[in-house]
């Protein structure tokens, strides 16, 4: 299945250029392109793309602004922003952006960097629950109440806690748990030398670890035991946790 990509550039001929570039990397597909902040926003809600190239000005509002929106809906989404700005790269930086091109653009370097997104192993998406979290003190579980069930969670089963579409998503080995708790509230009930945020959409717990490699240019990907999900990890939880194991 091909990769979806949205392109959000007020310049008609640069949206031209790129939905070129991009069609002649194989398994790409560009399913809209905007120039306006909220159609791009609508568009990424209806499509769901996996990567979105963004200029830093577009029409309604900030690129910037855009990116914070759509890394709040989806935080596994590959923002590129592709721009005539050099001087906003470490405000791409704050929203985790994948990486930051500078217009004009060279294309070998767009084609590098579509080769990179094709090497990683792209998310899941997941269906939702409506539920709530609290914690039952000296039983060492979470409690996820829905409207007809409770589930108690052991702690130390919990493998990964994300942010997804607007809810809080805890995965353990068997089994995922919706909750409309935020990624906060439930930090504060687990123990902080097992569990990490490891990033503003997610938290991890630290022996459940596999791998860490480069991912983007300023984060990177965390790999688990026994489920086939990830993370994302900001360089300064990088290197907290190079300190903390070595």
């Amino acid at each position: 299945m091909a990769i979806k990509v949205l392109l959000v550039e007020d310049e008609e001929g640069i949206r031209t250029l790129l939905r070129k570039i991009i069609e002649r990397v194989d398994g790409f597909e560009v399913v809209g392109e905007s120039a306006q902040m909220l159609e791009s926003i609508s568009l990424f809600t209806k499509e769901k793309p996996e990567v979105v190239f963004l200029d830093i000005e577009i029409n309604g509002g900030s690129g910037l602004e855009c990116a914070k929106i759509i890394a709040d809906l989806d935080p596994k989404t590959k923002i590129i922003f592709a721009t005539a700005h050099n001087e906003f790269m470490s405000n791409a930086f704050e929203v985790y952006a994948f990486d930051y091109l500078v217009k004009p653009f060279n294309v070998e370097r767009v084609s590098q960097t579509l080769e990179r997104i094709k090497a990683l192993k792209l998310p899941q998406r997941n269906e939702e629950i409506d539920k709530i979290v609290k914690y039952e003190q000296g039983l060492n579980k979470l409690l996820v109440k829905g409207k007809e069930s409770m589930s108690f969670v052991d702690i130390n089963d919990i493998i990964l806690v994300q942010r997804e579409n607007n809810s809080t998503v805890i995965y353990t080995k068997g089994d995922a748990f919706t909750t409309t708790a935020s990624l906060s509230d439930i930090e504060t009930k687990l123990e902080t030398d097992q569990f990490l945020r490891s990033h503003k959409s997610y938290l991890i717990n630290l022996s459940q670890i596999t791998k860490i490699e480069p991912y983007g240019r300023w984060t990177y990907i965390v790999k688990f035991k026994d489920i086939d999900k990830d993370a994302l990890l900001t360089v300064e939880k990088y290197e907290e946790i190079k300190k903390r194991f070595f």
